[in-house]
């Protein structure tokens, strides 16, 4: 058997962040994966260029079964730490709505970057390494058989991930290693996703595929976001709708201003007072797009003049824009999504070092944990912070 300090169980964003941190300690680490390349999921991200932090990080921005979980990692390595160290290795970046950060060039930089770390720290990457077992032995340490060699280590890093995007080798790993040392694993379903239509939605908005338009969208319980909506060939997707996904459950209604920042009712009495003869469809085709107001409204009620509305029709009008109300089919499932919701229970790590409070030895970090981000960077964000309070602790 080979033995190293550490072993880190997957070469993604959390994984390689753990490793080099451990690494620049002097630990002797060895980072596993079955994938044929590194970095996986950072590489596709951000269309490409990597969206890999936020300007604007709070524990507000992450969904856990916990709210105080996440504070400890996330003050202790910030996005402005790793902001830094994308500057130190001369990575050009740019700045989107909302705080986004994203490469210049090339997501393929940030993985570099990482590499760079971890050979740096010295610490190891095999990757085409099938994990076959993983036990605890009687001297304490942990004992991980591959396809090729057998391993021994005083600290076990799980870094696989969820099960968001299989086609990238997404699995269900790190939940029955959790479970397998009696680990409480929470019911985990997709996030960050889009939504499908009932098939009587798809014949009516299917032909609105590719249109986008500025929204805000409520879910349930109230939480809201204020970014693009997109009507695809499947069903609704854009910023707004991956947001509000992972505030959503089957059967629940969505409600979708299509006028943010104004006063739908107060917007329609004025354009009655300028243009009292204009059609209903010619005057809302100032604020939608056409194809989208004929799908919306009646055609009878679009042909009528706007001096003709009585005011029940213009108050249904107001409200209609500004709280369409729809309930769709599902969402696209793990296929697109871009986080798992659910996983390991926060409850049984500890927050400061995300090793468990039952196995000495055994940490989880990233994804693989009831921990996710918004869309906009915080997801790494969590990958880097988490990486980081474990890889100074192992």
């Amino acid at each position: 058997m080979e033995h190293h300090d550490v072993i880190i169980i997957g070469a993604g964003a959390a994984g390689l962040m753990c490793a080099a941190t451990a690494g620049y300690r002097g630990r002797d680490v060895l980072v596993l994966d079955n994938a044929k390349q590194a970095g996986k999921k950072i590489l596709i991200s951000g269309g490409g260029r990597c969206n890999f932090t936020n300007q604007k990080v709070e524990p507000a921005n992450f969904l856990c079964s916990n709210n105080h979980f996440v504070k400890s990692a996330l003050a202790r390595y910030r996005s402005s730490d790793f902001i830094e160290l994308v500057e130190r290795h001369g990575i050009e970046y740019h700045e989107r709505d909302h705080g986004q950060l994203f490469c210049n060039d090339s997501a393929k930089e940030i993985v570099s970057m990482l590499l760079t770390e971890c050979e740096w720290a010295g610490a190891v990457i095999k990757l085409r390494t099938e994990i076959r077992q993983v036990s605890k032995n009687a001297n304490g340490q942990f004992e991980v058989h591959t396809d090729k060699l057998q391993y021994t280590c005083e600290s076990l890093v799980i870094a696989t991930g969820g099960l968001s995007m299989p086609k990238l080798g997404a699995s269900p790993y790190g939940y029955h290693v959790a479970e397998q040392f009696g680990l409480k694993v929470l019911p985990t379903h997709a996030g960050l996703v889009p939504f499908t239509w009932h098939s009587d939605q798809k014949q009516r908005f299917e032909p609105l595929s590719g249109i986008a338009v500025p929204s805000t969208i409520t879910a349930k319980d109230g939480t809201q976001f204020s970014e693009a909506l997109l009507f695809t060939h499947r069903g609704l997707s854009g910023p707004a709708i991956l947001q509000i996904s992972n505030y959503w459950n089957p059967g629940e209604a969505i409600s979708i201003n299509l006028l943010p920042g104004k006063d739908a009712r107060a917007e329609i009495e004025q354009l009655v007072d300028n243009s009292p003869k204009q059609s209903l469809r010619n005057a809302l085709a100032l604020w939608l797009p056409k194809r989208l107001v004929e799908a919306l409204f009646e055609e009878a009620l679009l042909n009528k003049a706007l001096n003709q509305l009585v005011h029940a029709e213009r108050e249904q009008l107001a409200m209609d824009i500004e709280a369409w109300t729809i309930v769709m089919n599902g969402t696209e499932g793990y296929r697109t999504a871009e986080v798992t919701l659910g996983g390991i229970d926060t409850d049984e790590l500890s927050s400061k070092n995300m090793q468990s409070k039952s196995v000495e030895g055994l940490y989880f970090i990233g994804e693989v944990m009831d921990v996710s981000g918004w869309l906009g960077g915080f997801n790494f964000q969590w990958a880097w912070s988490s990486g980081v309070a474990a890889g100074q602790a192992v």
